[in-house]
């Protein structure tokens, strides 16, 4: 188990690649926005952190011409059909989402085609092709709402059958067809590990994502996005916290709450391809602007559709609420 991941030193190399990105970021003009399960030297250079699409929204609302986003494909995907203006970089051309590629649009049509007539919500962590086939696109934190406000009884959830159990087990009245996907770094923590943690900090609360299997869930005091993992840890009276999601969004958690302890049950709770962007890429990126991440116009005009439906499902924000963290320096 993993109590918390230490506060970076400010070592000589880092503040070399930190003055040197700062600089290159004013010159190109460019903003970066940073995943919560960055990794921590990532976030601490970032303009904005958030989740995919806190920053996505975020960066409809900066003048910048330039993003660069540190997260995974899918995330600078869905930024680029937002902001078509915008030239948006994805630091590792080869940083992807492992459940994203667990359905394409052969295997979407193949289902639709299954069953005729029934509405396709489409989780956020997809492709620009996948979301434009689908009726509606969801977050994790909106997921059960959107299914909960569709008329039909039978609704068709991809690709994650773990948030699509979730919403399952919360609307009984529902009939959902799931798609066999998941995110391979919520399904590699085991029930034994949640347990043993538990019992090592018995005055702790457990708070999940919705990724993770109902098996874990079962245990969870919370069970949220990380955006609401984020207000749950900031208001919860419990000083220790479990975090059952990956490892990144523990640095963030300390930071912001600094007289409280986090803990993950798990030091194998790492997404690998969230871990690829390292400062040194970041500079690659802006030093070479690369690499642009964009989608067709035809695909963005049929995908902005399901997202703009995601967008109104989303609750009104209070005008002294912030979508995503602006990073002090």
């Amino acid at each position: 188990m993993i109590k918390e991941p230490h506060l970076l030193d400010d070592k000589p190399y880092l503040s070399t690649l930190k003055k040197r990105i700062l600089a290159l970021k004013q010159e190109k003009q460019a903003i970066i926005v940073a995943h919560n399960y960055e990794r921590p030297e990532v976030q601490q250079i970032a303009d904005i952190l958030g989740d995919s699409l806190e920053l996505s929204r975020a960066v409809m609302k900066v003048d910048a011409k330039v993003v660069v986003f540190c997260g995974v494909h899918f995330m600078a995907e869905t930024a680029s059909i937002l902001n078509p203006q915008k030239k948006i970089l994805l630091p590792v051309k080869e940083a992807g989402c492992p459940m994203a590629d667990m359905i394409d649009l052969k295997g979407l049509l193949k289902l639709k085609k299954a069953n005729p007539g029934i509405p396709v919500v489409c989780y956020v962590n997809s492709s620009a092709q996948v979301k434009a086939e689908s009726d509606v696109c969801c977050t994790s934190s909106n997921a059960l709402e959107i299914v909960a406000s569709l008329p039909h009884k039978k609704v068709i959830f991809v690709p994650d059958r773990n948030l699509g159990s979730y919403i399952q087990s919360k609307l009984p009245e529902k009939n959902i067809l799931l798609w066999e996907g998941f995110c391979p770094t919520h399904m590699r923590i085991s029930e034994q590990e949640i347990i043993t943690c538990k019992k090592q900090y018995p005055k702790a609360s457990f708070m999940a994502h919705p990724e993770c299997p109902q098996r874990l869930l079962k245990y969870a005091d919370y069970i949220g996005s990380t955006s609401g993992m984020l207000k749950y840890a900031k208001n919860t009276k419990a000083k220790e916290i479990i975090v059952g999601t990956e490892l990144g969004m523990i640095y963030r958690l300390k930071r912001e709450n600094p007289g409280k302890k986090f803990y993950s049950p798990s030091e194998h709770f790492i997404c690998a391809d969230m871990k690829l962007t390292t400062l040194g890429w970041l500079l690659h990126s802006l030093e070479n602007m690369v690499y642009e991440v964009s989608v067709s116009e035809k695909i963005r005009k049929k995908a902005i559709k399901s997202l703009n439906k995601m967008l109104m499902c989303l609750p009104v924000e209070k005008k002294k609420t912030k979508e995503a963290k602006k990073v002090k320096r």
